[in-house]
């Protein structure tokens, strides 16, 4: 059966105190958005609409980027949740299957709980995502018998009984999508707060003679995010859960609690991370590779039996290969480092190409912004790159060649050379004693004309 999303983003958010929209602030290097979207997309949806409304355009490109495909509507005045999906409906007004709601604020709905609730849709018209709340607060009550939903009732309509009830509403919804939006175009405001109620759609759909159902989660998944605290408890949870998981799935965390993942960070089995390890978005990190203490990688791919760190930076665009070495103080940018290479320490690689079994010495720097442009450099096989080398992109440097210590590389060097470019020494025997003696009486006669 096909499945269309409709994600609710529509949000200000005022109690973030925030002037981004709520969807767009961050957990685990995603917005908060990225997280709903990731988990419809285990539905495998033929067609997603997000639904926009403060900072319609920011959260459309948020979306976009995360799934170019989905289609942005705005709900110009937020008049409740289902005023929200009925600007989806000139969207879906075709298609078939189901649809599924989810909240853009609520980043952990798993995809085993949207599954249930599509297999719950064999029996019921509407199925509605339930938890039992340790603390009910303000949430709408779900009034059921079994997995049968007799209607939902929000905090300010219902009664000191219905109160009491600890069944809650998540607000995710699953149903037929035709029946859907009829549902919400009869949906009327006669309530406390003068909104248009999604879950009003449960009382309707009996009235019609369709039957209602509930599908129960864990509360930690219905988790949602309305202020600067709820949004670091939310990290926590993310990372305490992105932990576990690398543990189960055979990674060696070798102080957990201080290891940070990203929404789609991905590690394989056997590979080690060590303390104070941060990952920020698309980084994969293959089985059997090594990441030491205090590292921070971005955007980069490491291959199998390599090793990072202790305190390296990967940005965007690093990608190293089988066995490679980085260590510490060393960042990499936008380059290949091909199998075998070695950049020991003290070290940035920018716009760069390095062959297999090169090796890097300390303190060389790719040289490879103008001011203006990027430039590239580029270097061979088996080379021997001289401690403290600048080299001035676009360059290269060949296969087997060497470069000396200390040395400004401003033009290509062949396979098999050395290339030095610095001054030659000048030495000159017994003046570091009258040096010193003039500079000790410059400062003196300072201080003196300062007193």
């Amino acid at each position: 059966m096909s499945v269309s999303l409709v994600i609710l983003a529509a949000g200000q958010g005022t109690r973030m105190n925030s002037d981004l929209p709520k969807v767009l602030h961050h957990v685990a290097g995603a917005p908060l958005l990225h997280h709903a979207m990731q988990a419809g997309q285990a539905l495998e949806p033929d067609r997603v609409v997000v639904v926009a409304g403060h900072g319609a355009e920011a959260v459309g490109k948020a979306a976009q980027a995360f799934d170019e495909g989905c289609t942005i509507v705005v709900q110009e005045e937020q008049l409740g949740t289902a005023h929200a999906v009925a600007q989806a409906a000139p969207v879906l007004a075709d298609a078939t299957g189901d649809t599924v709601v989810l909240y853009g604020d609520t980043p952990f709905i798993q995809p085993a709980t949207l599954e249930a609730m599509q297999e719950a849709r064999a029996r019921h018209a509407v199925v509605v995502l339930g938890f039992e709340a340790r603390d009910p607060g303000r949430y709408g009550r779900l009034i059921a018998d079994g997995d049968r939903l007799e209607r939902i009732v929000e905090f300010k309509d219902a009664t000191e009984a219905e109160r009491a009830i600890t069944l809650c509403n998540s607000g995710v919804i699953c149903a037929d999508t035709q029946t859907l939006f009829s549902l919400v175009a009869e949906v009327g405001n006669q309530n406390a707060a003068g909104e248009y109620y999604l879950t009003d759609i449960v009382e309707l759909a009996r009235a019609r003679g369709l039957s209602a159902g509930v599908v129960t989660c864990p509360e930690a998944e219905t988790m949602g995010v309305n202020t600067r605290a709820q949004l670091a408890e939310a990290e926590a949870a993310f990372q305490s859960r992105a932990r576990a998981e690398a543990l189960e799935n055979g990674v060696t965390l070798t102080a957990p609690e201080t290891v940070f993942f990203a929404l789609d960070t991905v590690v394989g089995r056997d590979a080690i991370i060590g303390a104070n390890v941060v990952f920020g978005p698309g980084v994969t990190i293959e089985s059997g590779a090594e990441i030491l203490a205090f590292c921070h990688l971005t955007g980069c791919h490491v291959s199998r039996g390599a090793t990072v760190g202790p305190f390296a930076r990967l940005r965007p665009g690093a990608e190293l290969a089988e066995d490679v070495h980085v260590g510490n103080f060393v960042e990499i940018k936008n380059a290949i480092l091909d199998e075998g290479v070695k950049v020991g320490h003290l070290t940035y690689l920018g716009d760069a190409d390095v062959g297999e079994h090169t090796n890097i010495g300390a303190g060389t720097i790719t040289c490879n912004y103008d001011g203006v442009n990027k430039h590239r450099t580029r270097i061979g096989r088996r080379a021997f790159i001289g401690s403290d080398t600048m080299l001035v992109a676009p360059v290269s440097v060949g296969d087997d060649a060497m470069t000396g210590s200390g040395s400004t590389i401003t033009e290509d060097v062949p396979p098999e050379a050395v290339a030095l470019g610095r001054a030659r020494q000048v030495t000159k025997p017994g003046l570091a004693p009258k040096l010193f003696e003039m500079y000790k009486a410059i400062k003196a006669k300072r201080q003196k004309g300062e007193a």
